[in-house]
């Protein structure tokens, strides 16, 4: 690939903790995204970011194409995922997500995390805004900032990092912890998709560091608004005990994401499903994106019953 002379820089889609990110062209007129980030700051965690991202080749994850130094920053190309993150989409459509939706994105994000734990890697950080859409309407898991490589399949991390609200009770008490603080991540992001808020988020995050090992692990609002098979499998992602929390590779076998992820697996990891998101998607992403960089209006999320009745209503298609 060339080197970022060659990319034309256009809208910025988004700024986060570890850079900025902007769509941009090739001289080919390929379209990727380019994360730019100062490397005045957090070498360390750029070098590891890029280092992970080199490795991981696996539908289910942010692909990377190429990363190279300019000007004092550090220039990280992948590919891009035009609608956004989960939480931008539900921003985008003021909307938490259906069953069936939820159903979709927990299928993909395991079967992600059973690629990156095979490979002794720790997300760290998983949660909706880390979950982005393809325009293919796949689910792929990204943002390696705080990502973590094992030496060996049985090691375990002591340093608390990641979004307190998503953070597992293990890592929050720096207590050794492996992949299963991914999947604690993943149960919180089920209440978030569902909620569109993550639990305790009312709260300071440092007083929610004290809270979430010492409460009982959460639950949804409503449970009954839920299928059992979905309430069932929020329980075993939410087990405080990680020794008795399973893995993504046994939770890809609970009824509530088994099928689904069959379907997923023999589909190229595109679903139809999801793809009704990025259709509704569309239209608004030029406004939404204008309103990152301003005022954001109303982040009033409505039920996703609502979203689907206008969803059914439109066409559904490959990119």
């Amino acid at each position: 690939m060339a080197d970022p002379e060659t990319f034309e820089l256009k809208e910025e889609l988004g700024v986060g903790t570890y850079g900025r990110v902007f769509c941009a062209k090739t001289k080919g007129g390929d379209a990727v995204a380019v994360k730019i980030i100062a490397i005045e700051e957090n070498l360390q965690n750029l070098k590891r970011e890029v280092d992970i991202m080199k490795e991981c080749k696996n539908e289910f994850v942010v692909r990377y194409m190429g990363s190279y130094e300019k000007e004092s920053a550090l220039w990280i190309v992948m590919e891009l995922c035009e609608p956004g993150s989960i939480a931008d989409v539900m921003r985008m459509l003021k909307t938490t997500l259906t069953e069936s939706q939820i159903r979709v994105i927990c299928a993909s994000v395991l079967l992600g995390l059973v690629y990156l734990h095979g490979r002794k890697f720790i997300h760290r950080d998983i949660k909706a805004g880390n979950i982005l859409l393809s325009k293919g309407g796949v689910a792929k898991i990204a943002d390696f900032g705080v990502s973590a490589q094992l030496t060996t399949i049985h090691s375990m991390r002591d340093t608390a990092i990641g979004a307190p609200f998503w953070m597992a009770p293990e890592v929050i008490k720096e207590e050794q912890y492996n992949g299963k603080a991914d999947i604690w991540s993943l149960g919180i992001s089920v209440i978030e998709m569902a909620e569109g808020k993550p639990p305790h988020h009312e709260i300071h995050p440092m007083r929610a560091i004290f809270m979430i090992p010492a409460k009982d692990a959460p639950t949804f609002q409503t449970p009954n608004k839920w299928s059992a098979d979905m309430v069932d499998f929020l329980g075993k992602c939410l087990v405080k005990d990680p020794n008795r929390r399973p893995s993504a590779e046994e939770l890809l076998r609970h009824p509530f994401v088994k099928a689904e992820a069959e379907q997923l697996k023999a589909n190229g990891g595109k679903s139809p499903v999801l793809m009704e998101l990025v259709t509704a998607c569309l239209p608004l992403m030029d406004d939404y994106r204008a309103g990152q960089h301003s005022v954001h209006g109303d982040d009033t999320l409505v039920q996703g019953g609502t979203l689907m009745a206008t969803l059914s209503q439109t066409s559904v298609g490959e990119s």
